[in-house]
């Protein structure tokens, strides 16, 4: 049996220049972004006999991988070379779908880990994310960029440039325990209760990258700036940032925001706020605040009946657990 826990993340700023779209055409891409405290477990068990049994939302039982539905689980178990005898299971912290934490490529990643593993097989963090990224972009023709990939592959706070010929630079920002902690003390999470196909955002994202270059240039700038207010602490600068950069994502596509998240973010400027975005592709899921640490009840309390959640970070990425043979 091996069971692996593998991070959610979130992301500060250059969301949008990691679709392959923009940074193949433009001399690359560069997003910052952050591992947290909470994940996806997948545990992976031989079966009695030679069927495969996948449990998630629901439960597939097949006698061939052709007719696994679920496609992320068929594909990482086709690139692994695991296709039969084998039962998984998964569990998440956070609801699977549409909720901008990057879960489906956390759980893309952990598969990946845990079906190596069950292999005898280790896979170094670079290696897990480029496969995550093979299944979901070239295998699946999924419209979703890697930022989500390699941070669940690499843990920590990490700025990641995205190169034209499609290799990526990871550069873990360093921030010692007390300073990942401090930071964690100024960012909170708000379930907005709206999910949403993230697929269908990107595609409009995606369809518009020519007539949306100039944002998203200044976005991936803005990447590079929150790196700087990272090494330096300064957090009401990269509060700052984000709400630069939510005030340009909003522009990218249709969908990405809405006037009833417009005014949930206003109604946390007004409580004190330094900055914030919608995560991931945006138009529903978890808003992000980043917020001196006195304020966070004062922002709960102009976003209620929405509740808190704290926001951990954590320095490592898909990990394997347990190991019993």
């Amino acid at each position: 049996m091996i069971i692996t826990r593998t991070p959610l993340r979130i992301s500060f700023a250059g969301g949008g220049t990691d679709l392959p779209s923009f940074y193949r055409s433009e001399g690359g891409g560069a997003v910052a972004s952050a591992a947290i405290d909470r994940y996806v477990h997948v545990l992976v068990n031989t079966k009695f006999d030679r069927s495969i049994r996948v449990a998630y939302s629901r439960t597939e039982n097949v006698d061939n991988l052709d007719d696994l539905q679920h496609p992320l689980f068929r594909e990482a178990m086709r690139l692994t070379g695991v296709t039969d005898t084998l039962e998984v299971h998964t569990i998440a912290d956070i609801p699977g779908e549409g909720t901008g934490l990057g879960s489906s490529s956390t759980l893309t990643v952990g598969l990946l880990n845990a079906l190596y593993a069950y292999k005898g097989v280790l896979k170094d963090p670079a290696e897990l994310a480029q496969e995550a990224c093979q299944i979901e972009i070239e295998i699946l023709g999924g419209t979703l960029g890697k930022q989500d990939q390699y941070i669940a592959a690499f843990g920590g706070v990490e700025y990641f440039e995205f190169n034209s010929d499609d290799s990526v630079r990871a550069y873990p920002i360093p921030l010692t325990r007390a300073e990942r902690e401090e930071l964690s003390q100024h960012l909170s999470l708000f379930y907005t209760g709206i999910t949403r196909q993230a697929e269908t955002i990107l595609k409009d994202q995606d369809s518009r990258t020519s007539r949306n270059r100039e944002t998203l240039l200044t976005m991936r700038g803005l990447a590079g700036e929150a790196r700087t207010a990272l090494v330096r602490h300064d957090w009401a600068r990269l509060g700052a940032i984000l709400d630069e950069g939510w005030a340009l994502k909003r522009s990218l596509a249709t969908g990405i925001s809405s006037s009833g998240i417009d005014g949930l973010y206003a109604r946390a400027k007004a409580a004190g706020a330094w900055g914030g975005k919608i995560t991931g592709a945006g138009g529903g899921g978890f808003l992000l605040v980043l917020h001196p640490p006195g304020q966070s009840h004062e922002i709960a309390r102009a976003l209620s009946p929405m509740e808190r959640l704290p926001v951990r970070l954590v320095p490592e990425g898909s990990r394997i657990l347990v190991v019993q043979r």
